[in-house]
């Protein structure tokens, strides 16, 4: 029985070295990962743009205009599209070009 009882404990003592010296070659390994891919990173020339509060930003984009639901409207879709609203209440397009550049199906601006 004792023997039964000091195998049992070498077993698991052996289990618990082998999963240790694993979960340091494979935190050495993503260590590793993480520097490479901080490279990568610095590489790429990716622009994703971060979320902005579209509800917030055309309020104050439609604050002036005179059909204010209509307004609302196109500029919740531009900014849902382009993740971008010019700052004030008419122009600066040229802050936000994906704004300026999207057009209705009559090829007019679409963008308030």
């Amino acid at each position: 029985m004792k023997l039964f009882f000091f195998l049992l404990l070498l077993a698991i003592l052996i289990q618990a070295l082998v999963q240790a010296s694993a979960f340091s070659s494979n935190a050495n390994s993503l260590a590793n990962m993480d520097e490479a891919s901080d490279m990568v990173a610095l590489n790429k020339k990716y622009h994703y743009h971060k979320r902005i509060n579209c509800k917030y930003a055309c309020s104050r984009r439609c604050r002036k205009a005179s059909r204010k639901n209509v307004c609302y409207r196109a500029c919740g879709t531009c900014c849902k599209r382009c993740q971008c609203v010019p700052p004030g209440t008419y122009g600066h397009k040229s802050a936000c070009p994906c704004y300026a550049k999207l057009r209705t199906h009559g090829n007019k601006l679409k963008c308030p």
